[in-house]
């Protein structure tokens, strides 16, 4: 489920340190992190903490509602330098069958081809082509892979960090902003209607990522 517009994975889609609720029944809430943001001085290449990691989504229900879910499983690779954007990338993967919305048929429903099909097509990748500053924040363009297509997406995120981190590691956030994606686009094409006419499902997802990653160690050189 999930349109165009928009990351990895980015972040890339890559922490929703400060959201809670990206799994169902849990409230949002959202923790200030503008002193962080400032402090930005990490430069290197840095690997996703899965344990941190949030790729949440919602979606219409029966017109009337919203459902929430997430995907549990994530890894990803981010190179940054803030000053040098440009050479910055972000690889990012999400495993399809770990898909969540607390409701197990549910889950079955969306992991079979009426959804995503997570037998044939067991991992949704994202992958950026650049990575560029655009006034406060930074883009990861890229491309999304869903199931059997590809298309160009474009993922607003903000930095925070480098902090050291309680087991002695730089570590750093990457928020996105919410993305909007149609599932259609990406053959996630079930299509059930009410006796209204009204989709039981809508095509219109949100997309909420949050990324810890810790600076990978250097490696010597002979």
């Amino acid at each position: 489920m999930i349109k165009k517009t928009s990351l990895l994975a980015l972040a890339l889609p890559v922490a929703y340190g400060g959201y809670i609720a990206l799994h169902p029944g849990i409230a949002y809430a959202e923790t200030p992190l503008a002193s962080l943001a400032a402090a930005i001085q990490g430069a290197g290449a840095y690997t996703t903490d899965a344990a941190h990691t949030s790729v949440g989504f919602e979606i219409d229900h029966l017109g009337i509602a919203r459902v929430q879910g997430r995907f549990a499983k994530t890894n990803g690779k981010i190179q940054f330098d803030p000053k040098n954007v440009t050479q910055g990338s972000v690889n990012f993967t999400i495993a399809t069958d770990s898909i969540d919305t607390a409701i197990a048929p549910r889950d079955t429903h969306l992991k079979s081809a009426d959804f995503f099909d997570a037998a044939k097509y067991p991992e949704i990748k994202f992958q950026s082509t650049k990575v560029r500053k655009d006034g406060e924040r930074y883009v990861a363009d890229g491309n999304l892979t869903i199931k059997d297509v590809t298309k160009p997406v474009s993922i607003p995120f903000t930095v925070h960090g480098p902090i050291t981190d309680p087991w002695g590691k730089s570590r750093i956030g990457v928020i996105a902003e919410p993305i909007k994606l149609n599932r259609q686009d990406y053959n996630v094409a079930y299509n059930d209607k009410l006796p209204s006419g009204v989709s039981s499902v809508g095509d219109e997802v949100t997309i909420r990522l949050s990324v810890e990653a810790t600076l990978d160690a250097p490696t010597e050189s002979n």
